[in-house]
Formats: structure tokens, sequence, C-alpha cells
């Protein structure tokens, strides 16, 4: 027979928002239990990038979230950097034609306005900054405050030191709750976990976390593929991206859409995105959308016509439908808090969000104003299919 486990808090998930929410729940010296059916990084997470951006992201509650996250990071580097990969090697955003140029200018106007640092960089300029990029581009902004890390040895990391109890293969099948209804709890198919408080940290399937506890919340996951080159000496220099990726991310759509994303990694490999569709949990592998991140790739970095690609692989975004995540206490359930839905950005979020609920669980007022996260913000809408 399992042995019952107590706690003070249950956080499902051992991803990255999950071992962020452990990190900060347990530095406020509350008792954690980190639960998930699968491994550390089994999910999202470990089919990441790693970024830790801000030049994403316009004005408004994700920006600040991401700003106090990459403070968040910043300070965590000091501590686990190189155990992370931890890399504050900045962004660089560049435009092909004129128009798209003066659309990135005034984005990055915008940012300014809201604390980021974005630096104009001429198209005389670029060569210095990235020295493979491909000739001819209009121009770019280049954001010193982008970072990466390698979010599976991250996501370990966190949770290492986060001192709280690791209870992986184990799946969550309900949520326990008393007669007045608050939560008691999780039931797992190997037992018990009894805690005041329960995060939903499941990432994409954090909609299905929910609906445990008798709530809704609109996760669908959005497939992205990330293609893996042969490992290579350091000739890329930053995260570089085309300016009409941010309108990607920014879309609704559920067809594919690409734009070129490329980055080194300390390893030596290039990571090369990015491409969202909404196809469901559907893993199969998309030529049409492999063949466009290669073409982008090779549109900004001419070189790597000449590179192998090793493999490919996909993973879901956790899609929510305002494009901003899930973060405190569910008013509709006492005890149940949301950490879930940051769609591709949940590397770069997870430190704000973890310490955002950890605040949240011991009753200290957040850093940000949490109301844009709401979970319950979804309840007048009707239905919940794709």
């Amino acid at each position: 027979m399992a042995k019952r486990l107590s706690c003070d808090v249950v956080v499902v998930g051992a991803g990255m928002v999950g071992a962020a929410c452990a990190l900060y729940a347990g530095r406020a010296g509350l008792d954690v239990t980190v639960v998930d059916r699968g491994a550390v990084a089994g999910g999202t997470t470990g089919a990441g990038e790693g970024n830790l951006l801000v030049s994403d992201k316009g004005p408004g509650p994700e920006l600040e979230l991401a700003l106090l996250s990459g403070r968040l990071w910043a300070e965590l580097a000091e501590e686990l950097g190189a155990a992370v990969e931890y890399e504050a090697k900045g962004g660089l955003v560049v435009a092909s034609t004129p128009d798209a140029l003066a659309a990135l200018h005034g984005f990055a106007e915008g940012q300014r306005a809201a604390g980021v640092v974005a630096e104009t960089v001429p198209t005389d300029q670029l060569a210095e900054l990235e020295p493979h990029l491909a000739p001819g581009l209009a121009g770019g902004v280049r954001y010193p405050q982008d970072a990466q890390v390698m979010p599976a040895l991250a996501a370990a990391h966190l949770l290492h030191v986060s001192g709280a109890r690791l209870c992986t293969g184990r799946a969550v099948t309900g949520v326990l709750r008393a007669a007045g209804g608050a939560v008691l709890g999780v039931r797992t198919d190997r037992g018990d976990i009894h805690a005041p408080a329960v995060v939903n940290a499941a990432g994409t399937w954090g909609g299905d976390v929910a609906a445990l506890a008798g709530v809704r919340l609109p996760v669908r996951p959005r497939r992205g593929f990330v293609l893996v080159t042969e490992p290579l000496p350091r000739m890329i220099r930053h995260k570089v991206y085309g300016a009409d990726y941010v309108a990607d991310v920014a879309s609704d759509s559920a067809a594919l859409r690409t734009s070129p994303v490329v980055e080194g990694t300390a390893a030596g490999p290039v990571l090369i995105g990015a491409s969202r569709e909404r196809v469901g949990f559907d893993r199969s592998l998309s030529l049409p959308a492999v063949r466009a991140l290669a073409a982008g790739a090779i549109g900004l970095f001419p070189f790597l016509e000449r590179v192998r690609a090793l493999r490919t692989y996909a993973g879901f975004r956790p899609y929510l439908p305002d494009h901003l995540p899930a973060i405190g206490p569910d008013p509709r359930l006492p005890g149940l808090f949301h950490a879930c839905g940051h769609e591709g950005a949940g590397i770069g979020l997870a430190t704000g969000t973890g310490r955002s609920i950890a605040r949240a669980l011991t009753g200290k007022p957040a850093d940000l104003d949490l109301t844009p996260f709401r979970p319950d913000r979804f309840e007048a809408e009707e239905g919940n299919g794709e």
C-alpha cells in the first residue's frame, strides 16, 4: 500500500515553471512536493530552446513579467549559471526591408518606454555583431537583456536546489476537496498527497488538471518544431530572428506559421526555429514546417546551407486564447493555484511566475499586478473546442 504523503503545497508538473514554483515556495519556507506523470522536463520544457526574452514582447503585462523574470534569472545565474548553461548573449532582431525596419523601430520605441534596452543597429553595423549574417538586410535592433539557458538542465537544477520532494512517474488522477469545497491535495495512481494548496503547473495539460479540480482553463497545444545542427564553432553570437517573428507569436491562426529564429548553444549545435500550428497533440513530422525552418535560417545565415541538420524535435506550447498565462489563486476553488499557459515563453517567464505563486501562497503582495493573468478570466466564454 502506498504511503500517504503530506506537505504544505503540491506542484503538479516538473517542467521549468513547476520547478520555479517549487524553488520560490521552498525558499519561502514551505514544504513542497512536485509530482509529474513523466520525467523532469519531459514535456514542453524538454522540447524548448531555453530562451529568456524581452525582445518579442510589446508593452503590457507579459513584458512586465518578462522583465521581472529576467532580473530573477540573472540572480540565479550567480548561483547556477554554468550548471544551467546560462548565457547573457543578447538578442538581435533584423529586418529585410525598409518598411519592416520602420515597424521594428516603432515596436522598439514602445518597449523602451516600458523599461527594455533596445539598441538600434544600422545596416552597416550588423556585420560587427554577426559576421556571418546575410548581406543586404535593412537593419536591426539589439536587445542585451535577452539570454538563454539549457532548459532541461535548468529545470533539474532548480528542482534540486529547491529542496522539494520529487515524485515522477506518478499521474495525478484527481484533486481532493473538503466537504466545503476547499482543496485538500491530489489523488495519484500511487496514492494521495495531502496539502492545503495545489499549484497547476502542468503546461500543455494544464486544462486537464484544472478539469480534475472542476474548473475550466482553455489551454490548447500549439505545435512547434526545432532543427538541431551538427556541433559547430561559435559562429552565431546572439539569438537572431526576423522581425516577422513577433507577429507570428501574437497570431491566433491555427495554420502553420514559420519565421526564422537562429541561435548557437554552449555545446556547439545551432538551434533553428520557429514554427507554430494548432494540430492537437499530433507529433507527426511536418516536412513543410521543417523545410520552411531550414530555408528561413539559410536566408539569415547562408553558411548554414553547408551544415548538416542532425535531428528535429517537436514540442507543444501551452496556448491560451489571449496569449497570457494563468498565474495565481483560482477564485473558484480555495487552495487551487495556476501557473500554466505560457505558450512559447515559459522558460523565460518561469522565475517571475514562480516567485508570484510563492508570494500568493504565503499571503505576500505580488511584485506586479496579477489581474491580467487571473485564471477565471475565460469564465464567460462558451465552449472549449479547437
